[in-house]
């Protein structure tokens, strides 16, 4: 049976369309209306909810000082309800932005969690830790929005906690599905976390199911590798050359096209270094990522003027470099005085330089410098992004 809860509220309006509610209330009665919307995948691909696991610890913590003898939480848990939930103004005076009433929750103590009308956007760890102390009640200040948007509800969870020590793989995986506007260095990754996102989850990518994200936790890439190779490329490389005069606008498609066909051709040249653990494989350690990146631009500009290059163009390409590749054993020369082991080359600046200029020397050497062989715009020997 459905009954509902009434709390005294203040009503808040911020925009045209953006409404606040403002109340207090048991935090122990919480759970009654509101439910945690964890992050997770449906049927391997869609993302749905947007929440991060509990953090036991910081739960703990938290626990341990509510039980003391003069706790005080002054930040506000912040909640999405859905339609269900209502205010009603009470009559007399307001102010032109803010009025008292009552807001009304529906609560059904058979019905599934999920059904809940309310979800925690932020509070998650406070409200857990409240729920399991060793005290009778204890009062919490709850600001409110009412949305059935669940678009909006992650938005708002990004923008909330984008300030605070979040999983970045978290926030890589929620970008994506918003289009609301965001602190600058969030708006910037938002076109990386997409691509990333479509290399990781479309069947036909070669990449497919093999980033770590917190969705695809047996990932063998790192996110933030495959995100620094896209960002390269799309700062001057050639993901860039596929977006508009003012950057506003891109090809998503054909930017796909791109990457799957680079990076079918990487798996196809360099077949046993592939799939297996960064450690026993530098090509798919963040270092590899990011050279075998910048070495992407330079083969696709050496095709510039013939267009887009194919999976076909690109192994072509990369075969010439097989045998000066030691992903898996062996020693890299570098030069005089600079041979490495296979397994020393780290995820550093450095490193990752050092290895992007030795693999575009020798394509233009092997490659692009052959009798005959077609020319871009001419590029330095040396990669300084």
């Amino acid at each position: 049976m459905t009954t509902e809860l009434c709390f005294p509220a203040i009503e808040l309006r911020q925009s045209p369309k953006r409404t606040l509610y403002t109340f207090a209330v048991d935090a122990k009665l919480v759970p009654k209306f509101a439910t945690v919307s964890r992050i997770r995948r449906k049927d391997g691909d869609e993302l749905q909810g947007y929440q991060r696991p509990e953090v036991l610890a910081h739960i703990e913590e938290i626990r341990a000082y509510v039980e003391s003898e003069s706790p005080m939480i002054p930040n506000a848990v912040v909640l999405a309800f859905d339609s269900r939930v209502r205010f009603e103004p009470q009559a007399g005076p307001s102010s032109p932005y803010a009025r008292p009433g009552t807001l009304f929750i529906p609560i059904d103590d058979e019905a599934p969690e999920e059904e809940r009308p309310g979800f925690i956007v932020d509070g998650q760890q406070r409200l857990a830790a409240i729920r399991d102390a060793t005290v009778d009640s204890f009062p919490i200040c709850v600001s409110a929005f009412v949305t059935d948007d669940v678009r909006e509800q992650t938005e708002q969870f990004i923008l909330v906690n984008s300030t605070k020590p979040l999983p970045k793989g978290l926030i890589y995986e929620l970008l994506p599905g918003t289009d609301t506007a965001l602190p600058t260095l969030l708006q910037r990754r938002r076109l990386p976390a997409f691509l990333m996102t479509r290399l990781n989850q479309d069947k036909a990518s070669p990449l497919h199911e093999m980033i770590h994200t917190v969705t695809n936790p047996s990932g063998t890439i790192k996110d933030n590798s495959v995100l620094k190779m896209l960002e390269n490329s799309l700062s001057d490389g050639v993901l860039y050359r596929l977006r508009d005069g003012s950057g506003s606008e891109m090809d998503t498609d054909t930017m796909l096209g791109v990457l799957f066909a680079f990076w079918s051709a990487v798996k196809e040249v360099f077949g046993e270094a592939w799939g297996q653990p960064p450690k026993k494989s530098r090509l798919m350690h963040g270092a590899g990522i990011v050279s075998l990146g910048f070495l992407m631009d330079t083969i696709s500009e050496r095709y510039r003027k013939k267009g887009l290059p194919t999976k076909a163009m690109f192994a072509k390409d990369l075969k010439p470099l097989k045998p000066l590749c030691r992903w898996t054993d062996g020693y890299w020369d570098f030069g005089p005085g600079q041979q490495r082991k296979w397994n020393e080359v780290q995820n550093t600046t450095k490193d990752i330089q050092m290895l992007t200029n030795y693999l575009v020397v020798q394509y233009k050497s092997l490659v692009w410098n052959r009798p005959g062989a077609p020319t871009g715009r001419q590029l330095p020997l040396t990669v300084s992004r």
